[in-house]
């Protein structure tokens, strides 16, 4: 049996600590209590018909109560006890039977085996058997007035709240008592989950229990939506696991994509969608397409993506992505932004969807889906078997528009000739219409705007012309009238109220040259979602890095704007340690040179990085202030994209080396990225890889094949190569000293061939030994950074003495895919401006994941400053005579300057915050960085607006801003650091 650990009672009576539970509709009184154990059979009345709450229990009606309340088997045909009148006839022995074989009541004289069915039953025997049922824990420490046999068992009841501990534990129970315990008892046992809520877009369930209780659940993940999951919780000590569906029509997710011509796609959502933002066309993207509209269904599940006429159709039977971005659900409790796999598929012909007459003069002929224009033309049409005499307007994507007289009366149409967009015909079938005259102009059905400078007005029946039109005053004419059969859109160049507009259009004429002029009015819905970016790629081509940046809308591009796509200062380049990237191709603000370039059609910008990045590094680019085109511009949010220059890099050989073990030469060929070990570009085959080299002359020798046997060729990392030179056609002699090898065919991970043109790569065999590459930088008194050209697996720290420091290194850490090693010094042991520091090696046990040992430093390597400065503070002033007018002075560590070629005096200004407590305001802070003697001082001014003697005045100079800017450094263009300096000011100004 399960523990109860808490059960909530209250006392109904001064001796007694059963009550009634008070949970929502359950039993409240003893009598209730009785009466619903009684329902249950748990408990029998007396033949007056009374409950005899007040009588006391015997020790035979409490077995039954026992077994009943538990669901025990009673047992018949045993006879355990010797009582007289214990046996067949006796009415309660089948429930003694059931207690004592489930131990939990025995006899009273176990020796004897006398029941005492007739016996009365003591509370510290009732918390006996209720323990021994419960299966209660028995604790050793006790604290009650119970009989010394009792104690635990008592104890263990008012633990679990079942007892009151100043009861008379050695009187008897009477039955009201007896029912309260047995009431709890089964509320426990029957205590189950009645029903539930959930909430909060998935994330809450709230539990209704059937005690009438109520139990929040909050969920570390949202429930997935119309989808049936278990919930665990625990209530009353009692574990409950629970299926609970989250049961919603709004949608959670695109749950198909489909296109079954190839000028549309459907986009199906799993439940409703807001039609504000899953009509906007531009929250869909596909690649070379552009969506002339996106078109909600009625019941607002599914979109209709239309591709603009003039642009590329989808290809059949090629696969597609459409990116679906902030399509938010029917609630709002959801943004949609998924990227989906398609394949359209075009395999059915166009048909004569339906045929309309427009009066008498004309009529409309839709197709099942969008029908190339050319092949619309009036020969397409026959009339009652007859060639017409027609002119036909074609209005995309597949209606047909014929102007021809007509008769009143049912016509019968014929259409031939007419294409899809995969080149399918139509089979000339006849349909029925009917002509009848019209002498209605047309009306207004409904008027809608997109954004401020665009409203479709939409009629009862199909529009010939409308004359013009104009919003509130005849000033502001439509710049452009585009009539869609029953749909007008009008483009204005100003835009229209915010609040409610009139829009006027004049002389609307339907096909039966009835016209009329209209006006309507409408209150513009604006745009005010930020584009988002959804995608970024980053590649080399022709030498050139370049990122190309996906977002989710339509960007603003106009010249003279500065939240314009291709501006460039909207795009800024960082390394690894957040710090501007200025080589070449960069501005020294690490600003493009060449401006972006943005394809509208993909919403697609591509930012050329230049030539010089480093080809194993990790970069940052920022991309900020970029606009949208809706009236009122939605900025996007500054969006950081982190950009492995390696990921982009062709792949290429990074190095070769050969060695000799054994009287076997070797070759280790290492790539920049991982190799394929399988199919048609597996790197383990021996015909891929051969080397040639030079004579004794001088001249070229032929290529030679260097494994003779795949089996000669082992993977020893996930991009090197070991190749044993088995191949029997190397001539003797030949020179290893001037060899190339190259690779060909050779495919990475990912399926791409390492390609420079021709599919062959390589690189000279050089010497296995690593050695460091460009310059030895000191980035702080504490620490060197020393790059290597090979990653390296084992530091031997000995190997390294660095002249001109106070200490050696003390210890290291490796950085940049282990080719940085960075030593690490105590007590700021490398001097200011790393002067007179050199690095040279005593031992070269360091080495790389082949065993390769770094080479000699055979001349000790400078070490260049690379030590951002710092500065101290002189002094905090404010002047004598008004207290308004703070100067704060500080000293640099080394020679600064300030970048007033690339800055304004402004930004600089800028960097330094100045502060003076609470209810005081700073205004006019400058900064001016200059020499005095042989100082570097910056002095910082501010006007306060009050007397600021006895405040305590602080400055603090944006270090993190300054070291992406570069705008205040030392002579080597290490940017100053962060700094907060205060003081408090005398309480006079003397």
């Amino acid at each position: 049996m399960k523990k109860i650990l808490s059960v909530a009672l209250s006392t109904a009576m001064a001796f007694s600590m059963f009550a009634s539970v008070a949970f929502g509709d359950t039993a409240t009184t003893p009598q209730q209590q009785f009466d619903a154990l009684k329902a249950k059979g748990i408990f029998n009345g007396y033949p007056d018909g009374t409950a005899g709450l007040d009588k006391e229990m015997t020790r035979a009606e409490f077995a039954k109560v026992i077994t009943k309340l538990l669901g025990l088997k009673e047992i018949t045909g045993v006879y355990s006890y010797t009582d007289k009148n214990y046996n067949a006839k006796n009415w309660a022995a089948p429930y003694i039977e059931a207690v004592t074989a489930a131990g939990i009541m025995e006899g009273k004289n176990t020796e004897k085996k006398i029941f005492d069915f007739n016996g009365k039953v003591t509370i510290e025997e009732m918390a006996t058997i209720l323990t021994r049922a419960l299966d209660l824990e028995v604790p050793t420490e006790t604290n009650n007035t119970a009989s010394a046999w009792a104690k635990g068992y008592v104890q263990a009841a008012i633990n679990a709240g079942l007892l009151d501990s100043s009861l008379n534990f050695q009187s008897n129970a009477s039955r009201e008592l007896l029912v309260g315990a047995a009431y709890a008892v089964d509320q426990e046992q029957s205590l189950k989950v009645a029903s539930y809520d959930v909430t909060e877009a998935g994330k809450v369930v709230t539990f209704k229990m059937s005690d009438g209780e109520s139990v929040k659940v909050t969920l570390d993940k949202a429930l997935e939506a119309n989808k049936e999951t278990e919930v665990k919780f625990t209530y009353k000590d009692k574990e409950f696991t629970e299926k609970v569906t989250y049961v919603t029509t709004v949608a959670q997710a695109v749950s198909s994509v489909s296109a079954t011509n190839l000028k549309e796609i459907t986009v199906k959502f799993d439940g409703t969608v807001d039609q504000i933002s899953a009509e906007s066309k531009n929250n869909y993207v596909v690649s070379g397409v552009t969506f002339k509209s996106a078109t909600l269904s009625d019941d607002k599940t599914t979109v209709t993506l239309l591709v603009e006429q003039n642009s590329s159709a989808l290809t059949n039977q090629r696969a597609t992505s459409l990116q679906i971005n902030n399509v938010k659900n029917a609630d709002a409790t959801k943004t949609i932004t998924q990227k989906v796999e398609f394949t359209p598929l075009d395999v059915a012909v166009p048909e004569v969807k339906e045929v309309q007459a427009l009066g008498t003069k004309a009529f409309k002929v839709v197709f099942s889906e969008p029908v190339k224009p050319e092949s619309v033309i009036s020969s397409s049409f026959r009339v009652d078997n007859n060639v017409i005499a027609a002119s036909v307007k074609y209005v995309y994507p597949n209606t047909a528009i014929v102007t021809t007289d007509l008769s009143a009366g049912e016509h019968t149409l014929r259409v031939s000739g007419v294409q899809d967009y995969s080149g399918l015909t139509i089979v000339p079938v006849e349909s029925k219409f009917t002509a009848a005259v019209d002498t209605a102009a047309p009306k207004v059905v409904s008027v809608k705007s997109n954004d401020l400078k665009e409203v479709t007005v939409e009629f009862d029946e199909t529009v010939k012309s409308v004359a013009s039109a104009y919003a509130n005053t005849t000033g502001n004419n439509a710049q452009s009238i585009e009539i869609n059969d029953n749909k007008v859109t009008l483009t204005f160049n100003n835009p229209l109220n915010v609040s409610e507009n009139t829009v006027y259009l004049t002389a609307v004429s339907d096909y039966s040259n009835n016209s009329a002029s209209v006006d309507a009015k409408v209150t513009p819905t604006l745009d005010t979602v930020r584009p988002t970016v959804v995608a970024t790629e980053f590649k080399v081509e022709n030498g050139n890095y370049f990122a190309e940046i996906t977002f989710s809308k339509s960007l603003q591009n106009d010249p003279s704007r500065s939240d314009r796509a291709s501006n460039p200062e909207n795009y800024v380049l960082k390394d690894a340690d957040g710090k501007v990237v200025t080589v070449t191709g960069l501005t020294s603000k690490g600003n493009p040179v060449i401006a972006p370039t943005y394809y509208p059609a993909d919403k697609k910008v591509r930012v050329n990085l230049g030539s010089s990045l480093k080809e194993d590094a990790t970069y940052t680019l920022t991309v900020s202030g970029v606009a949208d085109t809706a009236y009122i511009g939605n900025v996007l949010l500054p969006y950081t994209a982190t950009l492995n220059a390696n990921t982009a890099q062709n792949g290429k050989v990074t190095r070769v080396w050969s060695s000799v073990s054994e009287g076997t030469r070797y070759v280790y060929v290492q790539f920049n990225k991982t190799l394929a070990t399988t199919g048609e570009g597996n790197a383990l085959e021996a015909a891929k890889y051969t080397v040639s080299s030079v004579d004794a002359s001088g001249n070229a020798t032929g290529s030679y094949q260097i494994a003779k046997e795949n089996n000669d060729i082992n993977l020893i990392s996930t991009n090197t190569v070991r190749i044993a030179a088995t191949g029997s056609n190397i001539p003797t002699g030949f020179n290893w000293d001037k060899a190339v090898v190259t690779a060909s065919y050779i495919k990475d991970s990912e399926g791409n061939y390492f390609n420079n043109g021709s599919y062959n790569v390589g690189d000279k065999v050089s010497d296995s030994r690593v050695g460091v590459t460009g310059d030895v930088y000191a980035t702080s008194h504490n620490e060197i950074k020393v790059k290597f050209d090979a990653a390296l697996s084992s530091v031997n720290l000995g190997d390294f003495v660095v002249n001109g420091v106070k200490s050696q290194p003390t210890s290291y850490t490796l950085a940049d895919n282990n080719k940085t090693l960075l030593l690490k010094f105590a007590d700021n042991a490398v001097p200011v401006n790393a002067v007179g520091v050199t690095l040279e090696t005593v031992s070269t046990l360091t080495q790389d994941a082949f065993g390769n040992k770094i080479e000699e430093i055979e001349t000790a390597i400078p070490v260049l400053d690379g030590i951002a400065p710092t500065v101290s503070l002189t002094n905090i002033v404010a002047d004598a005579a008004t207290g308004k007018a703070i100067t704060i002075t500080v000293k640099g560590s080394e020679s600064l300057k300030a970048d007033l070629d690339n800055y304004k005096q402004d930004y600089i200004n800028g960097l330094f915050t100045v502060d003076a407590g609470t209810g005081v305001k700073i205004t006019n802070v400058q900064a001016i960085v200059e020499t005095v003697g042989t100082d570097s001082i910056i002095t910082i001014t501010a006007t306060a607006d009050t007397n600021v003697a006895g405040k305590v005045v602080n400055v603090k100079f944006d270090g993190a801003k300054n070291k992406a800017a570069e705008a205040i450094t030392d002579g080597r263009g290490n940017a100053l650091g962060e700094f907060t300096f205060g003081k408090q000011l005398p309480t006079t100004n003397n």
